[in-house]
């Protein structure tokens, strides 16, 4: 789709948007409705319209596949080191009032933290997703595969499976 240039420029233009509300959405989330899994869908929606316009190969060049595997772990072990911090002070799991000696700022703290390793997670997660679907497509249509259109009514047009 890089060829048409009025996706090129609208996806530009759009991406820095999506991602920009996605901080938004991340680090606005515990004083109002959003936080890390909405920011992560965002962030993984501008790089999936990204890997639409320009290709699987260019996406995979700006974050490849390593990291974002990588980035699935972190988010995973950031949710649970914050949250095994609070028995390891002596209070509960998840419990963020040990990890600062202001208790509210202990609180916006902890979930700041917890909902930025949830949305690492989603984010990643979501784009692994799409990179399973989009390389299994593409084996299928480099065996030669029929891709068969399941809304498509018209039996005709159908070509027969093996």
């Amino acid at each position: 789709m890089k060829d048409n240039a009025i996706l090129v420029v609208v996806a530009r233009f759009l991406i820095p948007l999506m991602m920009l509300f996605g901080l938004y959405v991340q680090f606005h989330g515990e004083y109002s409705p959003g936080g890390g899994f909405q920011a992560g869908v965002l962030f993984a929606a501008g790089w999936i319209l990204f890997v639409f316009i320009y290709g699987l190969e260019t996406g995979l060049r700006i974050i490849p596949e390593r990291v974002i595997y990588a980035l699935a772990c972190l988010g995973v072990l950031l949710y649970g080191l914050i949250g095994l911090l609070g028995p390891l002070l002596g209070g509960h799991y998840l419990d963020f009032s040990v990890l600062l000696p202001a208790p509210r700022a202990a609180q916006q703290a902890g979930i700041i933290l917890v909902e930025l390793g949830v949305g690492i997670t989603v984010a990643s997660v979501v784009m692994l997703f799409f990179l399973l679907f989009a390389r299994r497509r593409a084996e299928a249509e480099a065996e030669g595969l029929p891709l068969v259109d399941p809304l498509d009514e018209d039996e005709s047009r159908r070509e027969p499976r093996p």
